[in-house]
């Protein structure tokens, strides 16, 4: 099938399938032959700066000379992004022959009253086909949503479990508390398999330590006190680690978000135990990580335009934390432009923006997805808020050339609330080839 042809199919899939149960997703892999399974698996769950740490581990194995698989999700502009080899995401026409023969065995599986996979463990099995097609030693998994019942909890001897930090997103589905969501996470758990985790929250910490010590797993978690941010600019941040070995070196991150600090000490505590025994090159860490680009994640895609994926109060809780480190809370010449789909917590997203932030203006608009939030009824929260001036614009475009007529000459404007916000900004600006764009 032609690679827009299998596009097209996947997209539609969510349309006459449903989730499944981890059985079935271990009877797809299984009649795909198990792909990529004799490699070193690391598993990576949390609410937010699941993808941050993953793509900073890729990085780090890259620089030792390491070829690395990365399954993650969700995509910005092409659904190819999902699936990397070295950070290169796959081409179209092994993109299209791999589909080919992943949508047979789906097929079959349906004629036998399996039922169809998902569309997220459809594209499970076409990264882990993908993978094995390769000689990646490593293959990086980012769960889609939870981590007990995701598709990626299949893989049952992972050389590696890394959680990331916990915040109430997606409360319909995993519980709504920290534990409860905590719980769910920590479910990629395996007996006997090291888990790191992000411990600056008491309450999942404690979840995780319990299921670790359950399962008779060694827990190392990674605290506040473990790094030192030395500085923060509108183009990197700077941090240093806190031990005997390292308190001298800075790593430097090209993204502004502070949690960014945290995120990349995980992956260097978690490649160093994955490394341990080998030559290190400590020098090529701080190369590989101070050129690492992450779209999505405090992105400055020109030069007063910045997309960030921050899409659940805990996401916009970071957001703040870095402008306030940047000094940008007080730039009332900066515009936020917001959107968010219906199941996400948006009124206490915009909340707490508007009673932390002090900018020039909110700008509000509509993402293309079914359960978007009409930029009318978004307008109408932000002003129960705040006294700045919204503006109220349904389509992407003229909300995003209000938004760069609002700004002050020395300020920014900065896109979240959603990540189909971050995918529609980022193909109009920079286009799908990520170099050309049609709005600014």
């Amino acid at each position: 099938m032609a690679y827009q042809e299998a596009v097209r199919y996947i997209e539609k899939i969510p349309k006459f399938t449903k989730k499944h149960s981890l059985e079935h997703t271990k009877e797809f892999l299984k009649r795909l032959g198990n792909p990529g399974m004799d490699r070193k698996i690391i598993h990576v769950a949390g609410t937010n700066g699941k993808g941050s740490v993953c793509a900073y581990l890729q990085a780090v194995l890259m620089a030792e000379g390491k070829r690395v698989g990365f399954f993650t999700s969700p995509h910005l502009v092409s659904v190819n992004e999902r699936i990397r080899v070295d950070n290169v995401p796959i081409g179209d026409r092994q993109f299209a022959g791999i589909f080919d023969a992943v949508l047979e065995t789906a097929v079959q599986m349906e004629e036998e009253g399996w039922g169809h996979p998902s569309y997220f463990e459809f594209l499970f099995g076409m990264g882990m086909s993908a993978f094995a097609g390769t000689d990646a030693e490593y293959i990086i998994l980012e769960t889609g949503l939870g981590g007990r019942l995701d598709a990626t909890n299949c893989t049952e001897s992972p050389k590696l479990t890394v959680i990331t930090s916990i915040s109430l997103d997606h409360t319909e589905i995993l519980g709504d508390t920290i534990e409860q969501i905590a719980a769910e996470k920590a479910g990629i758990i395996k007996h006997g398999i090291p888990v790191f985790f992000d411990g600056s929250c008491p309450a999942a910490s404690e979840v995780i330590r319990r299921i670790a010590y359950e399962n008779e797993a060694p827990c190392r978690e990674i605290s506040n006190h473990a790094y030192e941010i030395q500085e923060v600019t509108r183009k990197y941040i700077a941090f240093s680690r806190v031990n005997a070995y390292d308190k001298d070196v800075i790593i430097q991150v090209p993204m502004c978000g502070c949690y960014q600090a945290m995120n990349a000490q995980i992956a260097l505590c978690a490649a160093e135990y994955l490394l341990e025994g080998e030559q290190i090159h400590e020098e090529r860490w701080q190369e590989a990580l101070a050129s690492l680009r992450w779209e999505g994640r405090m992105e400055r895609v020109s030069p007063h335009l910045v997309i960030d994926g921050a899409h659940n109060p805990g996401a916009i809780e970071a957001f703040v934390d870095s402008m306030k480190a940047l000094g940008a809370d007080s730039a009332e010449g900066s515009v936020i432009l917001f959107s968010a789909v219906r199941d996400k917590n948006y009124e206490r997203m915009i909340r707490y923006l508007c009673g932390n932030l002090d900018v020039k203006a909110y700008v509000v608009t509509e993402v293309e997805d079914a359960r978007r939030v009409p930029a009318g009824e978004l307008a109408q929260v932000f002003r129960k808020y705040t006294g700045k001036k919204v503006v109220c614009e349904a389509r992407v475009s003229d909300a995003l050339r209000a938004a760069e007529e609002q700004r002050s000459a020395d300020g920014d404007v900065y896109c979240i609330g959603s990540l189909y916000l971050a995918g529609m900004i980022k193909a109009a600006v920079c286009g799908p080839d990520g170099r050309s764009g049609s709005l600014l």
